[in-house]
């Protein structure tokens, strides 16, 4: 900090660095002058009065009480640099708002207030010195005044948070996402946590609206693929780094963000579930497999996976074993409806995998053993789950009860990926030399409809004709 500023409080001082130039007074008070402070005309969000219907349906699970919800802070990448801000779910969710920092507090009588940090005015120095929330530095954030017109809240200063929590009344917070909002309030594990349980499964059932947003981010992460493909000669010289940066293009051009870190697994690194270092070469003959999806602007999120043959199209081994995962993921497709149980996809997909395994010669049992819920040592090769909830987090609704979610019946709305697998590690010797080194998944994200589903990302093909005629196709 300079010390030739002596306007500002340490407390409230701009967040600057060593290597800041001295901002003598005389420049201070030039910078405080000359500048057009007029808000903006700004239109309410399409979300506005969604999201004060979900407030209303989160109220009346807790009648007579505050309900906290903060949207959480910058997260430090590195010393003095942070990641790009993203809201916590929650918090978006229920409030529409994309400001850091901001808490959304849902008051006893069911009335809410948006807590933000709004963009300070010319009369201090945090535009032009703040790093961290300088308009001059790091963008222009909306006005009180702005926020309320677009959100439809009543907006207050966030520094006015800790006096207002500290009025009596049966509060509950959502925790694990502010560590300075939840020392504000005594913790209540059971309490806080049914918080959070509510919170989550009111988000399983998506409405036509936010359908229509999963919709578009799985649109635009088919053109994503598409345009790695068409880029498949640098990919090839370049590797899997070339895949993962041309994906992340589109992601940014069409939406928010990734969903999540893009998985590029060449080769062996197919068989690694969580393959997000994509730093290896892409090889001729072997397979890529490409888990990748793009966060619309809404901040809900794509989930689509393709195995791809390098060489375009698939030896009579790959051919053999992608049909099998593919036989599988159709099974599970085909188990899919209002009234089914949430796990009857991976039932169905498990059934035709550890048949197909069985025809491998694999198994040390039985088929019937194998499948057994004291047994599944078919799981060698397939790992994981089939299916998970999808929306605005990647893996959706994860604080919902069991009950409400994996051992719970389908309805319409909820929105799901489909993706089984098959994965031969490298070092495997329970398997055929062939085989090792292998790793084959096909996702995609479905919606129940009124008497089945709908596949969101039908758009890229599945069967390994279709994938080779695209592959050229695109290729040119």
């Amino acid at each position: 900090m300079s010390a030739d500023i002596t306007d500002d409080s340490a407390q409230n001082a701009p967040k600057t660095e060593q290597h800041d130039p001295a901002v003598p007074e005389a420049y201070a008070a030039f910078m405080r002058t000359g500048w057009d402070e007029r808000e903006d005309d700004v239109a309410r969000h399409p979300v506005a009065d969604r999201a004060a219907a979900r407030r209303a349906r989160l109220a009346e699970a807790f009648p007579g009480e505050r309900l906290v919800l903060p949207g959480g802070g910058y997260q430090v990448r590195a010393y003095d640099t942070d990641y790009r801000f993203r809201a916590d779910t929650a918090h978006a969710y229920y409030s529409g708002n994309h400001t850091s920092d901001a808490v959304l507090v849902v008051e006893p009588d069911g009335s809410s207030v948006l807590y933000a940090r709004p963009r300070s005015g010319r009369d201090t120095d945090e535009f032009f010195r703040d790093r961290q929330y300088g308009a001059l530095w790091a963008g222009k954030r909306p006005s009180a005044g702005e926020l309320e017109a677009a959100l439809g809240l009543t907006v207050k200063h966030v520094d006015e948070l800790e006096a207002d929590l500290a009025r009596s009344a049966k509060t509950r917070v959502h925790r694990g996402v502010s560590a300075t909002v939840d020392g504000l309030v005594a913790g209540d594990d059971a309490r806080d946590g049914e918080l959070a349980r509510v919170a989550s499964e009111m988000r399983l059932v998506k409405d036509a609206w936010e359908v229509a947003e999963l919709q578009a981010a799985v649109d635009a992460t088919t053109l994503g693929f598409e345009d790695c493909a068409r880029e498949w000669d640098r990919v090839i010289e370049h590797g899997e780094r070339w895949l993962e940066g041309t994906f992340f293009r589109r992601a940014r051009t069409m939406g928010n963000d990734l969903g999540y870190e893009s998985i590029v697994a060449n080769g062996s690194h197919a068989t690694t579930l969580h393959w997000i270092e994509n730093s290896g070469a892409v090889v001729p003959g072997e397979l890529i497999l490409l888990d990748m999806g793009v966060e619309g602007a809404n901040l809900y999120t794509a989930d689509v996976t393709r195995t791809l043959p390098v060489a375009g199209t698939f030896s009579p081994l790959q051919r053999d074993l992608y049909t099998l995962v593919l036989h599988a993921q159709d099974a599970a497709l085909g188990a899919l409806r209002p009234g089914a149980r949430f796990l009857a996809g991976h039932d169905a997909a498990m059934g035709v995998l550890a048949h197909g395994l069985d025809d491998l010669g694999l198994l040390p049992v039985s088929v019937d053993e194998a499948l057994s819920p004291d047994s599944r040592v078919y799981a060698r090769w397939t790992l994981h789950g089939v299916s998970h909830m999808l929306g605005m987090d990647v893996h959706d609704c994860g604080q919902a009860a069991p009950e409400a979610y994996r051992e719970a019946d389908l309805v319409e709305g909820m929105v799901l990926t489909v993706e089984p697998g098959l994965y031969f590690q490298a070092d495997d010797l329970l398997v055929p030399e062939e085989l090792r080194g292998i790793g084959i998944r096909i996702e995609d994200d479905v919606v129940v409809t009124a008497d089945g589903i709908e596949n969101l990302s039908a758009a890229l093909p599945r069967t390994p004709d279709a994938i080779e005629e695209w592959m050229a196709t695109l290729r040119g």
